[in-house]
């Protein structure tokens, strides 16, 4: 079993009210803050869509809105610190858009940035992008890529981006199967492959996509045959991520 000590790092949440498709109110948002604390999760990373043609989310917005839901927490004796980021569509010439606040990176460290690719295709300019992120200091983090129907089909697509030096994080309800069969699949030949560094849930409200790690990571350690190394993609690897760190992984 997982470990209940409030040791895991979400590093993909919709946790902030009113500013995506996760919760709509601050109610909501505190009762998903629960949810991860009974899970087991001590540290959640805010990452609202952005740049994706319906929301734009500046990071100036998300880093205000953090800071006060994170005031919310407290007052409310719920112990969940929480991180500012944004889940970023990927788009041409992201390097200005993380200059000119139009893209929040980790911790706005611009260190790494969570990088969500479109369900159904993959850019032709998506190297281009993960180079020049990279050449100035910033790691991607290719987000739910067993959600991609090309990349699960191709898994030498997401081999590349790693091969850059991506990440790639896995969505925690694709690993049970919650998202289907095809997904399932391609979620566990990538943590076969070695191809996943982190586990975080993608929560987008409290039933129906909750901030839910530890039957993941069950399932991954099954998978992947070792307990440790799939408890580092919600511990150690996240943690040296938030750090500015670069962690040791595959």
């Amino acid at each position: 079993m997982v470990e209940r000590l409030y040791s895991l790092i979400d590093l993909h949440c919709h946790i902030l009210p009113g500013i995506d498709d996760g919760p709509v109110s601050q109610k909501e948002s505190l009762a998903m803050a629960r949810r991860a604390v009974e899970d087991g999760i001590h540290t959640i990373v805010a990452t609202p869509h952005t740049l994706n043609g319906i929301y734009l989310n500046p990071a100036r917005e998300i880093i205000s809105k953090v800071a006060a839901l994170q005031n919310i927490l407290s007052i409310n004796q719920i112990q969940i610190e929480l991180c500012a980021a944004s889940d970023v569509h990927l788009c041409p010439h992201l390097l200005e858009m993380v200059d000119s606040g139009d893209a929040l990176t980790i911790n706005d460290a611009k260190k790494y940035m969570l990088l969500e690719l479109p369900s159904q295709a993959i850019p032709k300019g998506v190297k281009d992008e993960i180079f020049s992120l990279k050449l100035n200091g910033i790691t991607p983090i290719i987000t739910h890529p067993e959600r991609n129907g090309i990349i699960q089909h191709d898994l030498d697509i997401l081999y590349d981006m790693v091969s850059m030096g991506a990440m790639s994080q896995v969505t925690a309800m694709s690993i049970t199967g919650d998202f289907g069969g095809g997904v399932k699949r391609a979620a566990e030949i990538m943590l076969k492959k070695r191809l996943v560094h982190i586990i975080a849930s993608d929560a987008h409200g409290v039933h129906n996509r909750p901030p839910v790690l530890s039957r993941a990571v069950e399932h991954a350690a099954e998978i992947l045959g070792n307990y440790e190394e799939a408890m580092r993609m919600v511990k150690e690897v996240p943690a040296a991520i938030l750090s500015g760190a670069m962690p040791d992984v595959p």
